[in-house]
């Protein structure tokens, strides 16, 4: 008896996570919360001016928060490059990982960038080339 209530209860449980697993990736699509394979798979089928509109507002948002967190790390190597002494002048010092992490979000804000003013001018001209 015990067993069967304990399998209901699980089985219960179940269907009720698979339900809500498919929820976010229908309302992603409703209101334009995209993830990163969601705008891989968009920006390879895109030939619509709107699907580009979408592109470049993905990949703005996403500058926007590279050059934020390049501004955190940055204040962060700064704080790093003021203790080099002892053990912290040893390579690789903290402040060097902190320089390195500035510089990668850096590049993927400038990658971003390129992405949204490729998108936006396919929107604006209403070229069919795929771009990638």
């Amino acid at each position: 008896m015990t067993h069967k209530v304990f399998a209901t209860c699980i089985l219960t449980l179940a269907l009720a996570h698979v339900g809500n697993a498919q929820g976010p990736a229908a309302s992603a699509l409703i209101s334009g919360n995209y993830n990163q394979t969601q705008m891989k798979q968009l920006a390879r089928s895109a030939h619509a001016p709107e699907q580009y509109i979408t592109l470049a507002s993905y990949y703005g948002k996403q500058q926007e928060s590279y050059l934020q967190q390049a501004a955190d790390a940055k204040k962060d190597w700064e704080q790093k490059s003021r203790n080099v002494t002892g053990s912290m002048a040893k390579y690789p010092r903290p402040a060097d990982s902190a320089r390195n992490l500035y510089e990668y979000y850096m590049a993927k804000a400038s990658k971003a960038k390129t992405l949204e003013a490729r998108y936006s001018q396919l929107a604006t001209s209403g070229s069919p080339v795929n771009a990638q």
